[in-house]
């Protein structure tokens, strides 16, 4: 009797963690972030419901990994995709790190003026490592058509061949 009742008990804990883990050609599950969990930096909700339209990058980092996928956020830049079409999502899991907010502020900042046309979230609870199953303590890419299926999922450091896959999957998908 003990051994069912602890199973389900571990079934239903081990469940909290990803409640809906992100599929190549799936669209993401609608998640929020608003409140103690964090938003846009300028203090409004954000929301995966954006994620339509145009195709979507998305950039889960903490930012102590700031800099794992630099080569990819550069050719990114150097593709010159059009903003009518493409756009960027920078999320910052700040529940990953030990950095006060003031060093985060600064940083931000220095990404904002770098990348100005990407929009910038805070996730102080960890939401879509809950949400999406993403890699914590990491640097995760992920793309998404204009419908908001996932095109491309990396979790850690893209290598170059993959980083050539993101570019080909979003010129083929604008």
């Amino acid at each position: 009797m003990k051994f069912p009742v602890f199973f389900s008990i571990f079934l239903g804990i081990s469940s909290l963690h990803a409640a809906d883990p992100l599929v190549n050609g799936c669209a993401a599950s609608l998640v929020t972030i608003r409140g103690e969990s964090g938003g846009r930096t300028d203090g409004t909700p954000w929301t995966s419901a954006d994620i339509k339209g145009k195709v979507f990058t998305l950039y889960y980092v903490d930012p102590d990994e700031r800099d794992l996928n630099e080569p990819a956020y550069q050719a990114l830049k150097a593709a010159k995709f059009p903003d009518s079409c493409a756009g960027s999502i920078a999320v910052i899991n700040t529940g990953a790190t030990w950095m006060p907010d003031y060093v985060l502020w600064k940083l931000i900042t220095q990404k904002q003026k770098e990348y100005p046309k990407t929009i910038y979230v805070l996730d102080r609870k960890k939401v879509l490592v809950r949400k999406w199953g993403l890699a914590d303590h990491s640097s995760v890419i992920l793309a998404f058509d204009r419908q908001g299926k996932v095109l491309f999922l990396k979790n850690g450091k893209a290598s170059d061949s993959e980083i050539q896959e993101l570019l080909k999957v979003i010129r083929e998908n604008i």
